[in-house]
């Protein structure tokens, strides 16, 4: 048995991971041409797009894992059905259950290389990938640190150590320099807000810096007119679906704290856990529909079965997360409804093949 276990497990690993690179190729080609419009703004170049490109691909690779163990899986199992080895393996005296469980041991391996790319190398290739785009297109970004966003403003950077939903900010610190480099203002708000004009600044400490002294004040309020715009500065801010399922909770813990709303990054948190688990479901559906039906198919009629199921997946995923943000669901509930759903077509599937 554990003969058949390597033997099935090798089969399903090879097919993934060839509908893997297959998938991320064309979806990468075909963001990265989308991104070709972009070239020639500022300094972004040909070369900073593919970079760009392929900083993307583990944040890429991570959402494209379960429809590619669902062809994969499709691809290995079909194989064996189609040269007839698993009826001989039924005909041995195999129940399905274990042809099941068989396939299932190697998608707990594709489960955890799934989290290995969500959690420890996309997050930060996608903040790369961000910061160098924005630093590229937009000449007021300048690099994100531990310390927050740094942003040039024509004479004035700016650091900003909290960007939250709504366009609103915390902790803001503005420095200015004259024309011959020397620092002239520096000013700290701990909260800014935007409205359709400017942005207003409150809890103000500003210092002035001219020759021979320094002269301090504090303001409750005070307008900002800066070139600044919210949406320059929402591309310093990672997503939340970027971030990893610890960094979530972190940023979780302090929207709590401060009475923030919490809803989208909840929802986030609960994707990137449950994500993963969809892989899993993927290959169980895949086995499924070759056991409930072990007779040959074509290659082309398996991978257009398993396009279908994997669009109808990603549609059905999306959805549900689109209607729990707008009508406040459960986040748990939002995220795993989809999975739960392919889950018990698999167990259908798999019982009536028995």
């Amino acid at each position: 048995m554990r003969l058949l276990d390597r033997y099935i497990g090798i089969q399903i690993m090879m097919g993934t991971l060839l509908a893997l690179a297959v998938l991320l190729s064309v979806f990468s080609f075909i963001d990265f041409i989308d991104d070709l419009d972009s070239v020639g703004q500022g300094t972004y170049t040909f070369a900073g797009a593919l970079t760009h490109s392929l900083l993307t691909m583990p944040g890429r690779a991570f959402a494209l894992f379960p429809p590619a163990a669902l062809i994969g899986t499709l691809l290995g199992l079909g194989t064996l059905a189609a040269s007839n080895e698993i009826v001989i393996v039924r005909a041995a005296g195999v129940s399905v259950a274990r042809v099941a469980g068989a396939v299932m041991k190697s998608g707990l391996i594709l489960v955890l290389l799934s989290l290995a790319f969500g959690e420890l190398v996309s997050p930060r290739s996608e903040q790369l990938a961000q910061e160098k785009r924005s630093v590229a297109v937009s000449q007021h970004l300048s690099l994100m640190t531990q310390y927050g966003s740094w942003m040039r403003d024509g004479r004035s950077f700016i650091n900003i150590r909290r960007i939250l939903p709504d366009e609103k900010l915390e902790d803001v610190y503005i420095y200015h320099f004259d024309e011959q480099n020397r620092l002239r203002t520096s000013t700290h708000a701990k909260r800014a807000a935007h409205d359709e004009k400017s942005w207003t600044l409150e809890n103000i400490e500003q210092s002035s810096i001219s020759d021979g002294e320094v002269v301090t004040r504090k303001l409750e309020l005070a307008k900002w007119d800066s070139d600044l715009l919210p949406d320059l500065v929402n591309v310093a801010s990672v997503e939340p679906e970027s971030l990893s399922a610890y960094g979530l909770m972190k940023y979780l813990d302090y929207l709590r704290a401060n009475g923030l709303s919490t809803a989208r990054f909840e929802l986030a948190l609960w994707n990137k856990v449950v994500y993963p688990l969809a892989t899993a479901v993927m290959i169980y559906l895949a086995a499924a529909l070759v056991l409930s039906r072990p007779s040959p198919m074509a290659v082309g009629q398996r991978i257009v079965i398993g396009a279908l199921v994997g669009v109808g997946f990603h549609i059905l995923h999306n959805t549900s997360v689109r209607i729990g943000l707008v009508y406040e669901f459960s986040p748990l509930v939002t995220a795993l409804l989809p999975t739960l759903a392919f889950f018990a077509v698999g167990t259908w599937l798999i019982r009536r093949a028995a």
